[in-house]
């Protein structure tokens, strides 16, 4: 079993910063890839961006510049710094990770953490 926790979510005003934290836990070979999706109640829930496991990232259009995502492979952690909050970022945020797990035979899989919410509001 592979578990994904995000943690670091709250209230911020407007222009404030918040740093979210997802780590993997359980039994597992490898991580390849941890992305960062955000879904507003109603909404699909979007990419935001991806941190590779050789330290590669990619952001959605929408977020480049205010988002910063970076990882600890050795933690098995990635984060996501967010600077300059809008009201529009106000979102559950989540956290997904593809990974090569199993017993005899390895296979990849992809797991979902429960989010952890951001709210901007003055």
């Amino acid at each position: 079993q592979v578990q994904l926790l995000e943690s670091g979510g709250g209230l911020v005003q407007p222009g404030g910063s918040l740093r979210l934290s997802c780590s993997a836990s359980g039994t597992f070979a490898k991580i390849n890839v941890m992305r960062w999706y955000r879904q507003v109640p109603g909404n699909e829930r979007e990419l935001v961006g991806e941190f590779y496991s050789d330290g590669r990232t990619d952001y959605a259009d929408v977020v480049k510049g205010r988002f910063a995502i970076s990882g600890d492979n050795a933690k098995n952690t990635v984060y996501l710094q967010i600077d300059r909050l809008k009201i529009e970022d106000t979102a559950v945020y989540y956290c997904n990770a593809d990974v090569l797990t199993g017993g005899l035979t390895l296979t990849w899989a992809t797991y979902w953490g429960q989010g952890t919410r951001v709210t901007v509001a003055s």
